[in-house]
């Protein structure tokens, strides 16, 4: 395969680019760096696979057409979308970065591989869509009309612009809605790692909705191992979907929802007791209400995803919690 992978440097898409190459594939990362987190950490992930001969770094904006065009020069097999601003919060501060990432660029790359059309373009959604969705597990099937950040509605509309350029082109299209993704060299605007820090500086963590959050944690090799069988399985058209009861995940066109997480409800205080154990110190907890985006419990039904791909995600969080504070030590030297 020759593979795009768009926000390389990226926490996804570090791992992804890794998997790919030790398999032997060639892959083209595409990133701007931007700070919204720190480039250091992002520079620290490419490191580790920019010397390979397979591996090709390209800084760019997903935003400026000019940047993706010099992207597709040569033909990829294979597409995957992982470039995103992220932050389900930052999006009530910065809404404009969200517009221009998320559906500006998302829109410039559907462009570009319908000039260039791969075998399978893959791309990040999130479980963030199911917004006032309240009914366990989220599945595909449920409609998710009622997000409740623009982040979440950035992704719903990827979704929906993906699927008309399946519908008018042809364009295999697969998106995953991704749970909690948690593990070495995450993101450090994420609970791991905020957690982490406070912890071990003896600072008061901040526990939303007071400590009643539950999450579907996902550790990062299951994520990937996800995304290295999905781009071999295209997306192909349902030929038993029905207009007259519509199927929100399949379509007549070659376009397939999933979802991809643990299957499993973890309450925060719970994890935030696995990290305690983990770095062997007591937090101090700072309760505080439900904040504006946020959604009090997730959970994947991945029936569909394991049929489609023959994988379940399954690493514990008893497993993913110590292997995320060994790295994290390690890398910033505690």
């Amino acid at each position: 395969m020759r593979v795009l992978v768009t926000g390389a440097a990226g926490f996804i898409g570090f791992h992804l680019c890794r998997r790919l190459l030790a398999a032997g594939h060639e892959v083209v990362g595409f990133d701007n760096l931007n700070d919204y987190y720190s480039v250091q950490l992002k520079k620290s992930r490419l490191a580790l696979i920019q010397d390979n001969p397979d591996f090709t770094f390209l800084h760019g904006d997903l935003a400026s057409c000019a940047d993706v065009a010099d992207a597709f020069t040569e033909p990829f097999t294979h597409v995957v979308n992982l470039a995103a601003q992220a932050g389900v919060r930052y999006s009530l501060q910065n809404p404009s970065s969200y517009i221009q990432s998320n559906l500006v660029g998302f829109g410039n790359l559907l462009e570009a591989c319908r000039k260039h059309p791969p075998k399978h373009l893959v791309f990040a959604s999130s479980s963030s869509v199911y917004g006032l969705n309240t009914r366990l597990p989220f599945s595909t099937r449920d409609i998710v009309e009622h997000p409740v950040s623009l982040y979440a509605a950035t992704k719903k509309a990827d979704e929906l612009m993906a699927h008309v350029y399946s519908h008018l082109f042809g364009l295999p299209c697969t998106g995953l809605r991704l749970f909690t993704v948690y593990g070495p060299w995450g993101r450090p605007d994420m609970a791991p790692a905020l957690f982490a820090d406070a912890i071990l500086h003896n600072r008061p963590i901040r526990v939303f909705n007071n400590g009643n959050m539950r999450r579907d944690f996902t550790y990062i090799d299951d994520i990937i191992e996800g995304f290295i069988r999905l781009l071999d399985t295209p997306a192909v058209p349902n030929p038993d979907w029905d207009s007259a009861n519509p199927d929100p995940a399949t379509s007549p066109a070659p376009w397939r929802i999933y979802n991809i997480g643990n299957n499993h409800a973890v309450e925060l205080n719970r994890f935030i007791e696995l990290l305690e154990n983990a770095l062997g110190r007591k937090a101090v907890r700072e309760y505080l209400p439900m904040q504006p985006g946020d959604v009090e419990a997730t959970r994947a039904d991945i029936g569909d995803f394991t049929s489609a791909i023959g994988f379940t995600p399954s690493t514990p969080l008893e497993e993913g919690i110590p292997r995320y504070v060994e790295w994290y030590r390690s890398y910033y030297g505690i």
